[in-house]
């Protein structure tokens, strides 16, 4: 009994690994050495490859095709938008996206807004998809990290400094 009991949870858990996390997080680090406001995206690989081939193909392969890669990197910058408190536009500039292990990364820059006392944004990436997904924002580099968590019917959080 003990065997098909250890046999039953070494199953279960490779099984859980193979599921979506449904998760992403997201660090904004107002970077004073470079005077830039950098974005940095993490998503789950495993994550990532489900959503091109529901977004795009079927058989798309985020490991081995660049314009997918590409393709994936348009989607989360057009998913993820800031504003200054008083709802003006933020334009970030693409930095680029790599894969490094199990995750998948899009990075994104801008240069320091001139007296920020706070950002809204909306991060949408992959929430449309799968209700579940949260996408967590840690902002650093204004004091005591702050965190946005978007979950649910979240479109614009607020976050001041």
């Amino acid at each position: 009994m003990k065997r098909i009991l250890g046999v039953a949870c070494i199953l279960m858990s490779s099984l859980v690994s193979a599921h979506q996390l449904k998760s992403s997080i997201t660090t904004v680090l107002f970077n004073q050495r470079t005077n830039n406001l950098e974005v940095m995206h993490r998503f789950y690989l495993h994550d990532s490859e489900h959503a091109v081939q529901h977004l795009y193909n079927k058989q798309a392969d985020l490991n081995k095709d660049a314009q997918t890669q590409q393709q994936f990197a348009d989607y989360v910058k057009e998913q993820f938008k800031l504003k200054s408190l008083a709802d003006r536009p933020l334009a970030l500039e693409s930095v680029g996206h790599q894969i490094d292990g199990k995750f998948f990364w899009v990075y994104q820059e801008m240069q320091i807004p001139l007296d920020v006392k706070g950002l809204k944004m909306s991060h949408g990436a992959l929430r449309e998809l799968w209700p579940a997904q949260v996408n967590m924002v840690n902002i650093e580099g204004k004091g005591e990290i702050k965190t946005l968590t978007f979950t649910g019917e979240d479109q614009w959080l607020s976050a001041s400094f």
